[in-house]
């Protein structure tokens, strides 16, 4: 097996748990330091419980990994995790995927099966298909998305159902027969339903943060706790079980697989860029809120928690960031910090953004932040502290 684009947080963590369940797997990827990172037995990014399995691999010989792409012609499975961005307008790159493809296709080989792993616009599965076709190669195709959280890859891998999708009962046998290597649930839909069904899912958590985000507001805007309230109102009552607290919904994957299902739409997915505008919003709101009730323009505001969410190391559209650029227009002086983001060098001690904030606000709520006791006000709309959520 091959894993294109496998040194990153979708590809690593599959290579190495197929490589444990006994495949050899080969990594293949353009970014040379990942590579280098992965072979000596490291891995580029946090992933719980994935480093130990990364070693035992590579000790046992069922693991490799390059930057060449001639790699790709050894493998009787081609898994592509190579996804499909969003532009500065919000428009997805549906050819990045065929783009990348195309990149490799003199070494493509009759009798391969190539699986798309990660997100993919509509319509993707069946041009990846036209493609390889016109190439004179027999390559089957399978669409087979990711489903893993972040941080929970070494667990989710072997216990979620996986979706595998083809165009053909024999190719979505085949790819069952792959996937059962890892879990013992498989799901079969046809190419644009499992692309619907990946779309759906990430959309509807990003709607379910923008309702609580909404929720949030509304009960802040009177000086209520919305934690409190949520509390309550899901206490020993499974209908609300659901709703989530507030905070920044971000990351690489809900905010941008919501932008792709409206331009498939052509636009009219009005729920979607309504959550849009809710999640994307609350750093201004909360600058705003923070700003008529101190003197923000004189005081130096500290930032905890620059990652996308807890206990990662992922930057990616972190809010984050969008809160600190505001900040930056609006407050004295701005000091970020982050116990486990290592590509952002601007970064301080945590001792320091404490000893040297007037304000602090939580941006992503790492567990150790919950025993911190600031002598200084707390923006925490996630109640990490336990002292409410009011702004």
């Amino acid at each position: 097996m091959v894993v294109v684009g496998g040194g990153g947080h979708v590809g690593l963590p599959l290579a190495i748990a197929f490589a444990d369940r006994g495949l050899r797997v080969a990594i293949f990827d353009v970014n040379e330091l990942a590579v280098k990172t992965i072979l000596a037995g490291e891995l580029p990014f946090r992933e719980d419980g994935a480093a130990q399995v990364l070693r035992r691999v590579l000790a046992a010989g069922r693991l490799e990994a390059s930057v060449d792409r001639s790699v790709v012609s050894r493998g009787e499975h081609i898994v592509v995790v190579i996804g499909t961005p969003v532009d500065e307008h919000l428009n997805p790159d549906p050819h990045a995927v065929p783009r990348a493809l195309d990149e490799c296709k003199e070494y493509f080989r009759s009798g391969q099966l190539l699986v798309l792993r990660s997100t993919v616009y509509p319509g993707v599965t069946r041009r990846v298909e036209k493609l390889l076709g016109g190439q004179g190669v027999d390559v089957e195709v399978a669409f087979c998305p990711e489903r893993i959280a972040e941080g929970k890859a070494m667990q989710e891998l072997f216990t979620l159902p996986q979706i595998v999708s083809a165009r053909t009962p024999q190719v979505r046998q085949r790819a069952a027969a792959l996937f059962h290597t890892l879990t013992d649930t498989v799901v079969e839909l046809s190419p644009e339903e499992a692309e619907l069904a990946k779309l759906f899912t990430n959309t509807w958590r990003y709607i379910k943060f923008a309702a609580a985000n909404q929720f949030y507001v509304m009960a802040n805007d009177q000086g209520l706790d919305f934690d409190r309230i949520r509390n309550a109102l899901a206490l020993d009552y499974p209908r609300a079980a659901d709703l989530p607290g507030a905070g920044f919904a971000a990351g690489p994957c809900l905010f941008k697989d919501t932008m792709q299902l409206a331009a498939f739409t052509d636009n009219s997915f009005v729920l979607g860029h309504s959550a849009m505008l809710v999640n994307e919003g609350l750093p201004l709101y909360l600058v705003s809120k923070l700003e008529a009730k101190y003197d923000l323009a004189n005081l130096r505001v500290g930032i905890l928690g620059m990652a996308f969410k807890g206990e990662s190391d992922d930057i990616r559209s972190s809010l984050s960031y969008k809160l600190k650029r505001i900040l930056e227009f609006r407050a004295k002086s701005v000091l970020c910090t982050d116990p486990y983001v290592t590509v952002d060098q601007n970064l301080e001690p945590l001792e320091h953004v404490l000893a040297n904030s007037d304000l602090l606000i939580i941006g992503a709520p790492h567990q150790q932040y919950r025993s911190l006791q600031p002598g200084v006000p707390v923006a925490d709309v996630w109640n990490l502290l336990g002292q409410g959520t009011v702004v």
